[in-house]
């Protein structure tokens, strides 16, 4: 490959100029002998994370102007409605109001599709051993929530998450960065083959790019990257590449997800409430979504998910109300010894008390799942040593993933990509090489230790609540039976969801 004549102290004078000078003396400086196309940056994974970083960026006067690629090997478009309004996405997440206020803040709320939203402002959970709960009621009534928003600085007006298809939320992201694309190229339906350090230059002293990423594409087309995001999922290339290690383990449970019909309808000005029984076997929910519809999220065992997707509607259906009516015994027999799940469940229900399992009094029933909804994936827990390296920065999946129990794997992802949005501003504005560490590691002091807790504390739910019997279960019921009567304690805990 040949090289353009630009020495390694020239290039690190042109890093400080103005991007849109910079630009132009790159291509005044290189030409196209080089082969290569230089990047301020290069993000590899269109989901949430890589669409809402470079929107943050696109939003911000000093960063507007960098040139940037997105690159992903799924088709990038803005979704148009679905012929069916009543029909949901089986994947949604619950996004806090700090990642709400986040995507204000970046514009791309407002490309949202809202009536496919649903806040919902309270949440009942409970131990699906003892019958033992807490409940954060709707608004918050309590006077000792009231005067914990006071003291703790609550801004939010006692919405605990908002509900949205993944679907949507990218969409909005997408339709909100193509208004405003200028110098981002979006290059979509695209696996990057390899990704290496540049050559060594020649002795002529042209242009090194020995540390910068090259991203090899189809077609022999190569990107040089002043600094490469990988906001590419779990088993991310871009970490790889960067030979960051990530550590955890497989919790051996799956996650069952599906969109569910109530047996009521719901009006937009009806406070929801989520619902959360712990089984031994794994966290059942049940998330509100707009009308009478809602999302399933079961974490269970391998088996028992490959059981649960065979059934057919009827006995899937009477298993999801069991899951939340029954004892833990009487919904493994269901699932697993009887041939008739729907009428075992029919004949155990009635038999079975209210006050046994803890179940709400404002519980819906669920009468039917939407067609084709049904879906399963493995859960586990990762988180990469380091967020990054030089001229790379890891966010979303491709530094952490996280059991959904508290439902905030997106909402760190956004919050990664916000925290690296203000470091590359930071940086521009006072002069630095966005690649190297005197701008990237604030990043990683940023937010390494607070995902780092947050996937401890997860991780420990989960295995607290994999108990189905002896002193645990005591301990623990008590404690949930204690911080139910303590108004300013759930105060603070509803305050501290509601930031996170």
């Amino acid at each position: 490959m040949a090289h353009a004549v630009l020495s390694s102290r020239s290039l690190n004078n042109l890093l400080a100029l103005p991007p849109r000078l910079r630009r132009s003396l790159y291509t005044a400086a290189t030409g196209t002998s080089t082969g290569l196309e230089i990047y301020d940056l290069v993000c590899v994974g269109g989901g949430p994370a890589g669409l809402s970083l470079i929107s943050a960026l696109r939003a911000h006067a000093s960063t507007r102007d960098l040139k940037v690629a997105l690159i992903d090997g799924q088709e990038l478009k803005v979704a148009s409605s679905p012929p069916d309004s009543s029909a949901f996405s089986n994947r949604c997440s619950s996004l806090t109001p700090s990642s709400v206020q986040f995507l204000h803040q970046i514009g791309a709320w407002n490309h949202l599709d809202s009536s496919r939203t649903q806040a919902y402002h309270g949440m009942d959970v409970w131990d699906g051993v003892s019958g033992s709960k807490i409940q954060f009621e709707p608004l918050a009534a309590s006077a000792g929530f009231r005067e914990s928003r006071k003291a703790y600085g609550a801004q939010n007006d006692g919405t605990v998450a908002t509900m949205c298809e993944n679907t949507n939320l990218s969409s909005s992201l997408l339709a909100n960065l193509r208004g405003n694309q200028g110098q981002v190229e979006i290059i979509d339906k695209t696996k990057v083959e390899s990704i290496e350090l540049g050559p060594e230059p020649a002795d002529d002293g042209s242009l090194d790019f020995s540390q910068w990423p090259i991203l090899t594409l189809p077609g022999g087309r190569s990107l040089a990257a002043r600094l490469l995001i990988g906001a590419d999922g779990a088993n991310s290339p871009v970490r790889n590449f960067a030979g960051i290690p990530s550590h955890g383990w497989d919790y051996n449970q799956h996650g069952v997800v599906a969109t569910l019909q109530l047996d009521r309808e719901f009006s937009e000005a009806d406070l929801r409430t989520a619902y959360q029984r712990f089984l031994p076997t794994g966290p059942v929910a049940l998330l509100p979504l707009p009308g009478a519809r809602a999302s399933l999220v079961w974490s269970t065992t391998a088996p028992s998910a490959a059981k649960l997707k065979q059934l057919s509607s009827d006995d899937f259906i009477a298993l999801v109300n069991a899951a939340f009516r029954l004892v833990p015994t009487d919904i493994d027999f269901a699932l697993h010894k009887s041939d008739a799940p729907a009428e075992e469940v029919a004949w155990r229900e009635p038999n079975t008390k209210a006050s046994e399992t803890g179940l709400p009094s404002s519980f819906p029933r669920i009468q039917a799942v939407q067609a084709g909804s049904i879906a399963s994936f493995p859960l586990r827990m990762r988180h990469a040593s380091t967020y990054t390296g030089h001229r790379v920065a890891l966010i979303g999946d491709a530094a952490h993933t996280v059991h959904p129990l508290a439902g905030q794997g997106l909402n760190l992802g956004l919050a990664d990509a916000e925290a690296l949005a203000k470091r590359i501003v930071n940086g521009v504005e006072h002069g630095m090489d966005i690649g190297t560490c005197w701008c990237l590691d604030d990043y990683n002091a940023d937010r390494w230790a607070a995902n780092n807790a947050m996937l401890g504390v997860v991780d420990k739910l989960q295995k607290l609540y994999s108990v189905g019997s002896g002193p645990v279960v005591w301990a623990r019921s008590l404690g949930l039976d204690v911080v139910n009567r303590l108004g300013p304690l759930k105060g603070f805990l509803m305050n501290a969801a509601a930031r996170s």
